[in-house]
């Protein structure tokens, strides 16, 4: 049996989308969101998350990044399972140049 991605309940896939909306910005508050889905996709190369970055973000953001991180957490799954790739691409360009620079 292989890994099945699971369904991501539409209140989650509206968290991640606005989450990337914001993270499109150039704000504290986006450089936290895209601190936070940069993390998720991998912390290794892109950086980890400061939880303390959380108490940066408004409380709607606040909710949207929970409501991610509980299904992320239960599932077990990275954001290339769903539709986002290259939307997480475009917050390495925009927020992680000096990965695409190491990697030429």
């Amino acid at each position: 049996m292989g890994n099945v991605t699971p369904m991501m309940p539409s209140a989650v896939w509206a968290a991640l989308e606005r989450l990337l909306e914001v993270a499109r910005a150039d704000t504290h508050q986006a450089r936290y969101v895209a601190n936070f889905l940069l993390a998720w996709w991998n912390a290794g190369d892109l950086g980890g998350f400061d939880l303390t970055e959380a108490w940066g973000l408004d409380e709607a953001l606040r909710e949207d990044l929970v409501t991610l991180f509980g299904f992320v957490a239960r599932n077990k799954v990275y954001p290339s399972a769903f539709s986002f790739r290259s939307e997480f691409e475009d917050l390495v360009r925009q927020w992680r140049p000096q990965v695409l620079s190491e990697e030429i």
